[in-house]
């Protein structure tokens, strides 16, 4: 099992960012107005409280607590609102995609033992009924039906697999 030791400052950056980025990327697909966004928002802050003690992987436990003290908050909003800022919202659901891929792909490399758990738990984050707005579950489903792949224990988007 991968810790936090096992990775650079920026590559414990990436995975702080991408709870934060699997949220938003569903939120930037169909906008849910000012109310459907603070709900969308809560229901992410109480999975990232749930994961850090429910968890059943020990890296996301890690990120989740990580990202519950202000250090880790204020270093992946930092990071989140750089890769935002100046943007327009179909350019900003397109960069959370591109940044979840690398996490992706950094998750693979550097922790292959935790990736598929990680995965599967931005992808919650993202598609969890209690976290989405109806609006924009429609979207995601059409979406899930013509872009994402099937995995045996999850429905995972093209990017996280």
């Amino acid at each position: 099992m991968a810790t936090k030791s096992d990775f650079t400052a920026d590559e414990w950056k990436t995975l702080l960012e991408s709870p934060l980025l699997a949220g938003f990327a569903v939120s930037a697909a169909d906008p849910s107005g000012f109310f459907g966004t603070i709900k969308e928002g809560w229901a992410s802050a109480k999975e990232l409280a749930a994961a850090r003690t429910s968890a059943s992987d020990e890296l996301i436990k890690a990120v989740a607590e990580d990202l519950l003290t202000a250090d880790g908050r204020s270093a992946a909003r930092e990071g989140v609102h750089g890769l935002f800022q100046g943007g327009k919202l179909p350019d900003l659901k397109v960069k959370a995609l591109a940044e979840l891929k690398r996490a992706k792909e950094l998750l693979d490399a550097k922790a292959p033992a935790d990736a598929a758990a990680f995965k599967a738990w931005l992808a919650h984050i993202g598609l969890d009924p209690t976290v989405v707005s109806p609006a924009a579950k429609l979207t995601i489903n059409r979406e899930i039906r013509r872009n994402y792949r099937q995995s045996p224990s999850n429905r995972l988007p093209a990017t996280l697999v």
